[in-house]
């Protein structure tokens, strides 16, 4: 092949890093287990038995749920999933491809709470479907259940085990073994392996018909090359060119998270519409309505790679709606050694729940604090209302001294941080934008 070409770099990785990042993740859950979700092979449950907390160290994962988390490959054939009757508990499976997108849904919102058998299927896939079975057919062969059981807390742990217990995987072929992820060629430059592992990827898991151009795009990079990696053996120099200009486009994606989303005018970055990306693929529990197919078409390469760094496998709005906050009233980065209120009047309009919860910056990790508190809501015990029905969120690092405040007090780091205000199954208000969010206003503790 002719040299690199260095400057198809920023736009490839734009392209390539959903599905790259992604499937880095895969391979945790895979062969190591992340936090709370102990290591569980392909088409296996991996469930979480404790709610997140630091040390599960993956981007904004929440506090109010457990998870349980599964990998499939289906080079299997299909699979059978049972989930049990929840009795009205909350809950959501996500399906998410290998390029991240959310594909289908079951759960409290997509097909209710009672007992239900789903089949997955490979794309493509034709074959007999057990009785009274929905069928789920997956676009690529990698594909990720995103679980989340709604728990109150450590006194609802055992009632939540029962039912992750009770959501079972089966694969119809037993005997079959998965194929697993392409392993890229030792010999490459550890700096390279960015593109490595989107050259063998992306022609492992092809993305959606729509996006084909735009990948063949990259042929100067050697991305579509077939066969022998094209980046063994390459000049020094070259590879440090290429490299450079990789760590260039890290940074202009970390830009662009940090100013790239409209704000409302109290400072808040709406995800509303953050995964509306997938236009392609409506299985059980989507929504292929124009509310959330309208992504601008030249955006949607920027905005899929911002929500897979900030947010991997967020679910769409009408599921949860996401806000995230950075700056106080007067447009100054969040603190953690200044004290500050957020005053909600009235409290986030949901039909399930909703939850503010407090993530480090740059790596969007929960915060280890004294008073072993990550996130706070409207399942909060202890939660003080006001005398008008509003409610008054107190963030900072230090403990507040008030009684009152201390009760509805999110811990901060010492350095600059960032709220995610979750809202499960919103009201139209919340996805409209009706619903006034408000500032985050400092204050002086007394």
């Amino acid at each position: 092949m002719p040299p690199l070409d260095s400057s198809a770099v920023q736009p490839a990785y734009i392209f390539g890093i959903p599905l790259v990042f992604n499937l880095d993740q895969v391979l945790r859950y895979v062969q190591d287990g992340v936090g709370a979700n102990p290591q569980a092979p392909f088409n296996t449950f991996s469930h979480a038995r404790n709610l997140a907390g630091p040390a599960d160290t993956f981007v904004s994962i929440n506090n109010d749920t457990l998870y349980s988390m599964a990998q499939l490959d289906l080079s299997v054939g299909p699979l059978l999933l049972s989930v049990p009757d929840t009795a009205g508990r909350y809950y959501v499976l996500q399906f998410v491809d290998a390029w991240t997108n959310n594909f289908a849904y079951v759960g409290h919102r997509a097909t209710g709470t009672g007992a239900a058998t789903f089949l997955i299927v490979p794309h493509g896939w034709s074959g007999q479907t057990p009785p009274g079975t929905t069928v789920i057919t997956a676009p690529t062969r990698i594909v990720s259940i995103v679980g989340r059981w709604a728990c109150a807390g450590p006194d609802d742990l055992s009632a939540v085990h029962q039912i992750q217990d009770a959501t079972l995987l089966e694969q119809l072929e037993s005997e079959a073994i998965p194929r697993g992820i392409p392993v890229p060629d030792a010999a490459v430059p550890e700096e390279l392996l960015f593109l490595e592992k989107l050259r063998l990827w992306s022609q492992e898991f092809p993305p959606a018909d729509r996006d084909a151009t735009a990948l063949a795009g990259f042929a100067p990079l050697g991305i579509t090359q077939s066969g022998s990696s094209p980046y063994v053996g390459l000049d020094g120099a070259l590879v440090a060119e290429v490299a450079s200009a990789l760590a260039g486009a890290q940074n202009t994606l970390a830009e662009f998270l940090r100013t790239g989303q409209a704000l409302t005018a109290t400072g808040w970055g709406l995800a509303n519409h953050a995964f509306d990306y997938n236009v392609d693929f409506f299985e059980v529990g989507t929504l292929n309505e124009p509310l959330y197919t309208s992504m601008n078409p030249l955006q949607r390469p920027a905005l899929r790679a911002a929500a897979a760094l900030a947010g991997l496998w967020g679910n769409h709005a009408y599921e949860a709606a996401y806000a995230t906050i950075y700056v106080d009233a007067d447009g100054e980065q969040l603190v953690g050694s200044n004290n500050y209120v957020l005053h909600f009047d009235p409290a986030p309009p949901v039909g399930a729940f909703w939850s503010l919860t407090m993530y480090s910056v740059p790596e969007f990790f929960l915060v280890d604090n004294s008073a072993r508190r990550y996130s706070i809501g409207d399942r909060t015990s202890g939660l003080i209302s006001n005398a008008d029905g509003s409610i008054d969120i107190y963030l900072g690092a230090e403990e507040p001294i008030d009684p009152a405040r201390r009760a509805n007090w999110l811990p901060a780091p010492e350095g600059d941080f960032r709220p995610l205000l979750r809202m499960y199954e919103p009201d139209v208000s919340i996805i409209n934008g009706s619903y006034p969010l408000p500032a985050v206003h400092r204050f002086e503790e007394k």
